[in-house]
């Protein structure tokens, strides 16, 4: 079976009207995957409620609690911008908590079954650093999963890879000077947030930066994944693969300039099943919404069983 962690409540998340991270990123995905000609083989599953588990210890091991006041604070007081882009409603504090409770418990799912999952969560996380906020993203969600990942279930190494169109400055900023973390991010050059040079590798040669052309196809992103993305991933060999699944590098987006079709993220998970460890994806970015609907169901049809 294939796990989707997915609650209603993550739809409370309100950005306003015409904010691009809304709710109906969420809605069009659910519907998508109940359409899927292999629904029967999805389990969905809710996350485990912040008042049974606290996530704040694992929050406060990436971010400062500055940074977590502020969101909390901003949060009491009704809402307000944590910055021009990055909006914070009265429950998005709640929720963003709970979409991190979401991520570890697709860590505990994964490392326990070896099943894949997919968290059906926001907001995204992947430009949160460790001291600030950005992009849509207030917690960043992949980092906290694998620090988690690596106390509660004792296991060695995890990677991160970032296919969504932006670089996750975030995830970066948090994972880089961590020996038994590795993050690879493909992503559009130049664009937001002007982070993600191939020449940042890492204190430990832990991270990979593709920058990516406007106009790149599928046939640019294979020679990515064949000639670095895999072979620093092999290298690696981690225990626990975490994807952060951005789906705005499709041709149909508006917030970038990436030529790929949805099917081609289908592509991407073929690649990654050469590497025969646990996978857990969970959604970044990705704006235009059949695009993203139809993105998801081509990253988890490969785990179909025929």
């Amino acid at each position: 079976m294939i796990s989707v962690i997915y609650s209603d409540e993550f739809l409370q998340h309100d950005t306003g009207l015409f904010h691009p991270e809304r709710p109906a990123r969420l809605t069009a995905i659910v519907t998508a995957l109940h359409q899927a000609a292999w629904a029967d083989q999805l389990q969905w599953n809710l996350p485990t409620s912040i008042d049974k588990k606290n996530v704040l210890p694992s929050i406060q091991k990436c971010h400062t609690l500055a940074h977590i006041d502020r969101i909390r604070q901003i949060a009491e007081k009704g809402g307000g911008m944590l910055d021009g882009d990055t909006p914070v409603s009265s429950k998005s504090y709640k929720i963003a908590l709970l979409a991190v409770s979401a991520w570890l418990d697709g860590v505990d799912q994964v490392l326990t079954t070896h099943e894949p999952a997919f968290i059906l969560a926001r907001p995204p996380g992947h430009h949160a650093t460790q001291k600030t906020g950005m992009g849509f993203c207030l917690f960043s969600n992949a980092a906290i999963a694998a620090q988690y990942a690596l106390e509660k279930h004792n296991i060695n190494r995890v990677a991160i890879l970032d296919w969504d169109v932006h670089h996750g400055n975030g995830t970066e900023n948090i994972v880089e000077n961590h020996p038994n973390i590795a993050y690879c991010s493909l992503h559009q050059s130049p664009c937001y947030p002007g982070t993600g040079r191939a020449s940042d590798k890492g204190k430990f040669d832990n991270v990979l930066n593709i920058p990516m052309l406007s106009e790149s196809t599928l046939s640019d992103y294979q020679v990515a994944f064949e000639k670095q993305v895999l072979p620093f991933l092999l290298k690696f060999s981690p225990d626990l693969l975490i994807i952060s699944a951005g789906y705005d590098a499709n041709e149909a987006d508006p917030l970038a300039s990436i030529n790929l079709k949805p099917s081609d993220y289908g592509v991407f998970t073929q690649y990654l099943l050469s590497l025969n460890c646990p996978i857990l994806f969970g959604l970044e970015g990705g704006y235009d919404l059949e695009a993203l609907a139809q993105s998801v169901v081509a990253t988890l049809e490969p785990f179909v069983k025929k």
